[in-house]
């Protein structure tokens, strides 16, 4: 779509078309839309004009959401299960039976484990408040998000260091001169406004810095790319430290006025030379040495991106930790061009959404995941999905019977579906709140049908940033089916059980004045621009009046936190040994149409999904007798094994094979998905409980995979 067309440009001011201000539902990342409704359809969708760093863009993703709204292969109405668990048979249920059946499950529930025994698990982002709300509401600890197999360890490492997590740090990528970059795919994993951002910052002469063992898109623009081993990024950052502490090429001013722990940061690097990384990284110390030249006559106009696939490895929690303390060194916070501090509507004079959860009882029992008081470096606000899975497999520290999963797919995000599924089977009830049949809403005991984020209304959003803003997603049209909101569906849930005064409002319209009381905005002036900032412009916080929630107050480069749980601050790199034979590192990532495994059922988005080919490398596929376009197998250790086309290609490290995410669907009612390609989390066999222990997220891209050709397993090429 034309970036520099308008909804009024499409016809907005004509008879019978108005414009619905909604927020993107086609990925995670919930881009601001216009949509223009022509006789209560929809004709349009654009980016919002009125969010300056989005304007009128939007991605193809986006760009099939009416193909998504439009389409027949989702839940129609609620659905039961009837037969085995992921056998496909279900009857449809009327939206009361549906839920006086859970709400009888829920009571079963408590009976045998009380209130603690439910959990619910969501994809994050700005909406949490309402299933915050709806867990605290049953009596639950036990919200937990889709970290363990995302951001977790970013998470949790800036939490380490600054006292909060790394949402609050806003990278001002168009005033920067120097970007360090580790696997964070921004051409391709993309969210809009930030590639818009990096290719404005690019044409204007930026300096970028890529980190990663296969060339992406994003390698494509950088300056420097390196073709690191795989995992080995935190070798590589503890050389640029002790380099960088060598030279006293740090911020020497900003870090003695806010930071404690630079002597132990010094003897943890004493050791770690340009010349030391090389056998570890494959890196050359000279280039090592050249970039902490080029980042220091940068500085403080540089960043390094703390990472997003760099942070699933078992040191991954440390990759982050020390690309945050690079940054802290250079000195680049509160800077333009540097790393900005989210503000909150506090902190420019205005006030906060109302919180839903502060309208029932807290909930003081300890969490089944351990998050915060067992493991005090998880934060306990997003929790580690994998071991609420340990909790219902094991019944330690308590059982769980009762367990919510709203708009995401563990069954793809996680990995072993199979050890999953086993810890599933030991629960009471699952109920899957959803807009389509993903894998784990197949495997459910009822399906409950969201409406399309078209075709629904949210809670007000907030959003942290440079400039806070709030957010609205308004219904732009009819749902299609028996389909109904998720601020409708917990309400109904929790007054069945008597538990419904947390959410006891009768339209959103309700739930939006009692958010906004205070706030100094209208829910006329929110439907009429869709994003409403709070502040003129960013407000840098004066360097001498920086503070940090830390017990400190200051950036701890050795963390109170870590020491609590019993885990080094600095700790040594841990030695990677390389596979050989058939053997690899399995690293996965996505194509730039699709999110994860909820795209290539889009009617639109399954015309254009790009080819699933295995990357390997030139030599190594030589030696296993792989030509390009053959048909390789690739098995995980366990009973599941796929076949793809070899891709045959030096942009990859030889250690590693590549394939994209989100294919290999098994429901045959997703007709276009099914059989589409190989599941790569079907082939992270025993992974499920392999993680990084202090940030908590999933050793995924430890994954060893046994890759040969198909006329060696007994097939035909």
């Amino acid at each position: 779509m034309s970036e520099s067309m308008t909804t009024s440009e499409c016809g907005q001011n004509s008879p019978g078309q108005r414009t619905v201000y909604s927020l993107c539902g086609m990925c995670a990342v919930r881009c601001p839309l216009a949509v223009t409704v022509k006789d209560g359809a929809v004709a349009w969708i654009q980016g919002n004009p009125n969010d300056p760093a989005l304007g009128a863009s939007l991605c193809a993703k986006g760009g099939a959401g009416q193909s998504f709204q439009q389409d027949d292969e989702r839940p129609h109405s609620p659905l039961i299960r009837t037969g085995a668990r992921g056998a496909g048979q279900w009857r449809r249920a009327s939206w009361d039976e549906a839920l006086t059946y859970i709400a009888d499950k829920v009571q079963e529930t408590i009976a045998e484990f009380g209130t603690r025994g439910i959990a619910l698990s969501d994809r994050g982002g700005p909406f949490t408040d309402l299933t915050r709300t709806f867990t605290q509401a049953l009596g639950s600890p036990n919200y937990v998000n889709h970290d363990a197999s995302c951001a977790s360890n970013v998470y949790n490492a800036a939490r380490s260091l600054f006292g909060f997590p790394h949402s609050r740090l806003v990278l001002d990528l168009k005033r920067a001169k120097h970007l360090v970059l580790y696997g964070r795919n921004i051409a391709e994993s993309l969210m809009v406004k930030e590639a818009k951002s990096f290719m404005a910052a690019v044409a204007n002469g930026l300096q970028v810095t890529y980190i990663d063992p296969r060339a992406t898109i994003t390698a494509s623009k950088a300056s420097r790319y390196w073709q690191i081993r795989p995992n080995s990024d935190y070798a590589l950052n503890l050389a640029l430290i002790h380099e960088i502490l060598r030279l006293e090429l740090y911020d020497k001013e900003f870090v003695a006025r806010h930071v404690t722990g630079l002597e132990e940061l010094r003897a943890a690097v004493a050791t770690t030379t340009p010349d030391w990384q090389v056998e570890h990284t494959g890196i050359s110390a000279e280039a090592v040495r050249e970039l902490v030249q080029d980042i220091a006559a940068a500085a403080p106009q540089v960043i390094f991106h703390p990472g997003w696939m760099t942070a699933r490895h078992k040191q991954s929690f440390y990759v982050s930790r020390s690309a945050l303390i690079l940054n802290v060194l250079m000195g680049n916070l509160e800077v333009p061009g540097g790393l900005l501090l989210a503000k909150t509507p506090e902190q420019c004079g205005r006030a906060s959404l109302k919180r839903l959860q502060d309208r029932c009882e807290k909930v003081s029992t300890p969490r089944a995941d351990g998050a915060g008081d067992v493991h005090p470096s998880w934060d306990p606000a997003i929790g580690v999905l994998h071991q609420l899975y340990a909790a219902m497999e094991t019944a330690q520290p308590y059982g769980i019977g009762a367990y919510f999963i709203y708009r995401h797919d563990p069954l793809t995000a996680m990995p072993d579906a199979e050890a999953i599924k086993r810890a599933f089977d030991h629960l009471k009830l699952i109920v899957a709140i959803d807009v389509r049949y993903s894998e784990t809403a197949w495997y459910a005991d009822v399906i409950l049908p969201e409406s399309t984020f078209l075709e629904r209304a949210n809670i007000l959003g907030q959003v942290q940033g440079a400039v806070p803003s709030l957010i609205m997603r308004d219904q732009a049209v009819t749902p299609r089916f028996d389909s109904r909101p998720a601020w409708w569906i917990f309400r109904e849930i929790l007054r069945r059980l008597g538990r419904g005064a947390a959410l006891d409002f009768e339209r959103i319209e309700d739930i939006w004045d009692y958010q906004l009381e205070g706030v100094g905005v209208t829910v006329a002036e929110m439907r009429s621009q869709g994003v409403v900032t709070l502040a003129d412009a960013p407000q840098l916080t004066p360097r001498d009046q920086l503070t940090f929630p830390t017990p400190s107050g200051k950036i701890e480069l050795t963390s109170a936190l870590l020491t609590q749980a019993g885990l080094p601050s600095v700790p040594p790199y841990s030695a990677k040994t390389a596979p050989s034979g058939a053997d690899f590192y399995l690293l996965f990532g996505r194509a730039a149409t699709l999110t994860h495994g909820q795209s290539l059922n889009n009617p639109l988005l399954n015309e254009i999904a790009p080819a699933q080919e295995l990357w390997i490398h030139p030599d190594r596929a030589a030696a296993l007798g792989i030509a390009d376009r053959a048909l390789v197998e690739i098995n995980g250790g366990g009973a599941y094994s796929g076949q793809l086309r070899a891709k045959v290609t030096p942009w990859i490290h030889p250690e590693t094979v590549f394939m994209l995410h989100g294919y290999g669907a098994t429901v045959p009612a997703a007709t276009r998905a099914v059989g589409f390609g190989v599941a790569d989390q079907r082939l992270q066999h025993g992974k499920l409980y392999e993680f990084d222990p202090a940030g908590g997220g999933c050793a995924l891209t430890e994954t060893i995979v046994h890759v040969r050709p198909v006329a060696a397993a007994g097939g035909a090429a």
